[in-house]
């Protein structure tokens, strides 16, 4: 019987976030979820998308040699900012950052790391909410190697 308890308690959640207003709150399900698990970490994860970032690569070096640096310091900073400051003391986090789609970078995380449950936020369920976010959640759920708890907006979608 211990063995089937301990199989229920998850070690290494993972929170994605874009930033959205209900990546915030699938960020209060991934704290409770970790703290309800002793000993569990709790890792974070920014995905910037792929042409996004060459875009302002791009269109930045002309200007400041140094963009990576800034823009690693400014995802950093929003990170503490809007997430950082609200993990309880005594709670392990990890927290890493990813250039490239973000299902795939999401699902290559989760092997990595071990991963053992991840919590995403899902945008509303209109077209360009379905594009940005909604196909990102989904190809997770269906090539996830464990269990995904999608958080769905406030309100009618």
């Amino acid at each position: 019987m211990s063995e089937l308890v301990q199989s229920r308690y998850f070690t290494q959640i993972l929170f994605c976030t874009d930033f959205s207003e209900n990546a915030d709150r699938a960020f209060d399900y991934a704290v409770n979820a970790a703290m309800r698990n002793p000993g569990c970490t709790l890792h974070l994860l920014h995905v910037i998308p792929e042409p996004s970032a060459q875009f302002w690569k791009g269109y930045i070096y002309e200007v400041d040699e140094d963009v990576d640096a800034r823009a690693k310091r400014e995802i950093d900073e929003k990170l503490a900012a809007v997430y950082q400051s609200r993990v309880p003391e005594g709670l392990p986090l990890r927290i890493a950052m990813r250039i490239g789609e973000a299902g795939h970078q999401i699902l290559d995380y989760v092997a990595e790391q071990g991963i053992d449950l991840v919590i995403i936020g899902r945008r509303g369920a209109g077209k360009i909410g379905k594009i940005l976010f909604g196909n990102v959640a989904e190809r997770v759920v269906r090539k996830a190697s464990c269990p995904v708890l999608v958080i769905p907006p406030l309100g009618p979608t």
